[in-house]
């Protein structure tokens, strides 16, 4: 039996570190954006320069898209694209599963 290449190409792009956990924080954000700074100060584990190249890859994968604001300052937010949040969705019954059967030190079951 032959492994589905679709899946096989998912698996690629999820299997990438950091690319799931951002992909589900902007699941989680008002409208599905957040700013640069927002997501280092919550994913605090990831350096900025990987989030700066995770962000640049999942958006040459068409899952987020980035906005720039001119003005004074600039400011630039990254927003799951329609794509990106089908994933997410589609993302959440592992998220589900992962409450139910993994086991985390200190953190209590739901």
């Amino acid at each position: 039996m032959k492994v589905c290449p679709y899946l096989e190409s998912c698996f690629e792009i999820l299997g990438r570190r950091w690319n799931g956990l951002i992909i589900h924080y902007l699941s989680n954000c008002p409208d599905f954006t957040a700013h640069f700074s927002q997501m280092k100060r919550d994913l605090p584990d990831i350096t900025p320069r990987s989030l700066s190249l995770k962000l640049t890859e999942l958006a040459e994968f068409g899952l987020i898209e980035k906005k720039v604001t001119e003005g004074t300052p600039v400011t630039i937010s990254y927003h799951l694209s329609d794509k990106g949040q089908q994933l997410a969705i589609a993302l959440q019954p592992v998220h589900e599963w992962a409450q139910q059967h993994i086991e985390l030190d200190g953190i209590d079951p739901k």
